[in-house]
This record gives C-alpha cells, structure tokens and sequence, in this order.
C-alpha cells in the first residue's frame, strides 16, 4: 500500500512525547504585520514624551510640540537663578530618602515577623492593608490626615509629610516583601539556631542577607512614590520654602496660569536624573539578582 500523502494546510501535527497530538498553528504573515504596527504605534506613543523630555530643554524657544531644538544651555543658568528652585530638590531627596529608609526598614521587620509567627486573620489583615494603603494615598482620606497633622502639631513640616508618605507606602512594601520572606526555606534559620544563634542573630547574619532584593525592590518603589508624590506636601506644606520639586515645578507659571515652557522643560529634565541615578546605582551594586542561597 502506498502511503497516504500528508495534508497541507495552516496547521503542522506532531506527537508529542506522551502520545498526545499537537497540532501548530502557523500565524499569517499579515497578522505579524498587523501586530509589530501596532506595537510600533504603542512603542511611539510613550517614546513621544521622552523625546520631548531631552530635546526642549536645550531649545531658545520651546514648545510643547516636538521638534528639532536649536542647541543651547541657556535654559539652566535662567532655572538658577529661580527662587526656591535648587532648594526644592534637597527638600524632595529629604522627603524621599527618608521615607525610603523608614519603609525599607519597617516593612522588612515586619513581613518577617508575619511570616515566621503566624496568628489568626494574619491574611485577612494583610489584604486589608493593602486594600487600605490605597485610601490613605487618595483623595479620600485628605480631610482627616490634614487633621491628625494639624492636632499633632505637626503641620508644615517635613516630619509630617514622611509620616503621612510612609504610612500610604508601608501595607504595600509589607506585602512585596513578605512573599520575599516566604520563600526563605526553614531550614537555614533553624540550622542557625541549633549552631546556638540567637533569633536576632539569626535574622541578621541569615535572613536579611537573603531577601535584601525584596528590601532594595521595595526601598526603590518606595523612593520613587514619595518622589513623585504632589498631593500630600501640597496639603501639608505652608511655607514655599520647604516645598518638594514636584510643587515647586509649578512656580514657573505666570499670573495667567501660562507655563515658562523653557524653565518647565529644564526643571522637569533635572527632575528625572535622581531617579534614574538611584536606578543606575542600584543595578551596578545588586544587579537585581533577587535571589540568594547559602553554600555549605
């Protein structure tokens, strides 16, 4: 008998190892095309802003359309001499640096101690914390955090606002980081602990070292939140002086609410490289190798 001739078609049928049938479909050259314009479209429509973001600043006159600059560093001696503008940016790295700290450090203590030392409605507690952090960081809760700030005397100050930052970023830090500390085995704490380390010891010399790209993961989120953040030091603060360069940023409008579209540019252009340095230091020293183990 002669063998039956195979079938030409779209699809491709092949066994696979457990006597299964597999049947491959090839996708059309067209809906390859289709799919790698639309993604260019999409790559072009966040990549528009960016441009914009390194040309405008270097131009006499910029707009807020794209276009080719005249090259020149004129902008950023003008940004200088601004009031208030230098000084915004050490406002917003004390801000943001120690609400980093702050929910760095807290956030790590305490998914530990959730993970190790279970009780009840531990879960619950957790998703409503997290359910909750995203009120504290709205609109929604405004009204009765300006009060709690005012009551405590805590009103127009940088305290203050790292409280109310830290308290929105911490249920969401605590939860990236327990899943962290869930997939540390046992079994090097209590190997830890039979050797006679005390639990300290053993958080410190064992665990720590082997989630600290939880810690870093959450410590840069948590950076670029407070970095970013406008709302809360625009309720909170009083005095332009102490005002974060996400608030002073809009000091360079006009009685009519008309933008210095050159001041705007540099300043927004300066704005970006802390963090983008703080994404560049982070790689060359942990490289985001978010795992770890230990050798015997």
């Amino acid at each position: 008998m002669k063998p039956l001739p195979q079938a030409r078609g779209k699809a491709q049928v092949a066994a696979a190892p457990s006597g299964r049938v597999r049947v491959h479909k090839r996708v059309p050259a067209a809906m390859k095309f289709l799919r790698n314009v639309v993604l260019l479209f999409i790559g072009l429509y966040f990549l528009l802003p960016l441009l914009w973001l390194v040309t405008a600043p270097f131009s006499n006159t910029p707009t807020f359309q794209l276009r080719w600059p005249d090259w020149t560093l004129a902008n950023f001696p003008r940004l200088m001499e601004a009031r208030g503008a230098l000084g915004a940016f050490g406002n917003s790295i004390i801000l943001a640096g120690t609400t980093m700290i702050a929910v760095a450090i807290l956030a790590t203590l305490a998914a530990y101690a959730l993970s190790r030392y279970p009780f009840p409605w531990r879960d619950v507690m957790l998703y409503v914390l997290v359910l909750f952090s995203s009120v504290v960081q709205g609109v929604a809760a405004i009204v009765p955090l300006y009060t709690l700030t005012l009551r405590l005397g805590l009103l127009d100050t940088h305290v203050g606002v790292i409280l109310v930052l830290s308290g929105g970023l911490l249920p969401t830090a605590l939860f990236i980081i327990k899943d962290f500390v869930d997939g540390l085995p046992r079994s090097y704490e209590e190997a830890s602990l039979v050797d006679g380390a005390t639990p300290l010891q053993t958080f410190t010399n064992i665990a720590l070292p082997l989630i600290s790209g939880g810690t870093v993961v959450i410590a840069v989120l948590t950076f670029v939140g407070a970095w970013g953040n406008f709302l809360i030091p625009f309720i909170l603060m009083r005095s332009q002086e102490k005002y974060p360069a996400a608030i002073a940023i809009y000091s360079f409008f006009n009685e009519l609410g008309m933008p210095f579209v050159n001041l705007v540019a540099a300043y927004a252009l300066l704005y970006t490289v802390p963090v983008i340095v703080l994404y560049l230091v982070i790689q060359r020293v942990f490289g985001f190798q978010l795992h770890g183990g230990l050798k015997g």
